[in-house]
């Protein structure tokens, strides 16, 4: 599981490298409670255990690192959207 480093705050950002058939996206954690999200365009696709302020900061995470983020998806799943 591949961490996108450089992302400040209390969330890990990562990918599953059995994810790169699915279309971009990000996984995020944070204690007990973990979620997905697509990054075209930036949408919850799963959540378990975060609450709606929680979705909101880390939905502003993604659209403020989209580029680190999509940059590290194409160095760990190729050119695969």
């Amino acid at each position: 599981m591949p961490t996108i480093r450089g992302i400040i705050g209390p969330y890990r950002f990562y990918f599953y490298s059995f994810d790169c058939i699915e279309p971009m996206h990000v996984h995020v954690e944070r204690d007990n409670a973990i979620c997905k999200f697509w990054l075209g365009p930036v949408a919850l696709a799963a959540n378990d255990g975060f609450g709606a302020p929680d979705l909101s900061r880390v939905r502003r995470i993604i659209i403020m690192n989209r580029d680190r983020i999509t940059e590290a998806w194409r160095g760990h799943c190729g050119g695969r959207k």
